[in-house]
């Protein structure tokens, strides 16, 4: 597996980026970074599967979608999220580079919690489609975001090594510090690439 900055020389190949990992992690954040320093447009996923009410498409819809959404950015993008027992390989087999925000649970939890009880404090706070948090469903229940956060967690450490084992395009990041240096190698490397001329 590659870790820190391992990736970013050949930025040029970096055009497709799925930025994955549990709840809490950064993803939306780290993507959206990407998306306005790369000048790639993000597909959140989160937002195509979430229709009104929390319902959720049928896996053959959503793939649909984001197939769509991929196709509809041929010049790259930059995807966030998971969902990959409803994808299958939608969007890996197209992806050239994947992050995996790979930080410590402690982390992802305080962020969580702080997140989460940010959008309830403040109120009418909408997420997707007109769906809102609640404290029940946020706190007091067994689908709890804290509880999801956790069983993310642990999946994705059992799981993901062996999925990407040897997988050159994957880089997984463990701190804040390795994501910030990755993020300023990557985009050094595509001011260079955008100085010489090329596209």
């Amino acid at each position: 597996m590659n870790h820190g900055v391992a990736c970013a020389a050949n930025w040029t190949v970096a055009r497709r980026i799925v930025v994955k990992g549990s709840s809490g992690a950064g993803k939306s954040t780290l993507a959206a970074e990407l998306a306005r320093r790369l000048d790639l447009p993000p597909i959140e996923l989160d937002g195509l599967y979430h229709g009104p009410g929390w319902t959720a498409p049928a896996a053959g819809a959503f793939r649909d979608t984001v197939a769509g959404a991929l196709a509809a950015a041929p010049d790259g993008w930059v995807v966030d999220g998971n969902y990959d027992a409803a994808l299958g390989q939608t969007v890996l087999d197209a992806a050239d580079t994947i992050v995996w925000l790979d930080l410590p649970l402690r982390v992802k939890l305080l962020r969580v919690f702080r997140r989460t009880l940010g959008r309830l404090a403040g109120g009418d706070v909408e997420l997707w489609n007109g769906n809102r948090e609640s404290w029940r469903s946020a706190f007091a229940s067994r689908d709890s975001i804290l509880v999801w956060a956790v069983r993310q967690h642990r999946a994705h450490r059992a799981t993901f090594p062996a999925m990407f084992e040897g997988d050159p395009r994957l880089v997984r990041l463990r701190s804040d510090a390795q994501i910030r240096q990755w993020i300023e190698a990557v985009a050094e490397a595509a001011d260079r690439y955008r100085g010489s001329g090329s596209r």
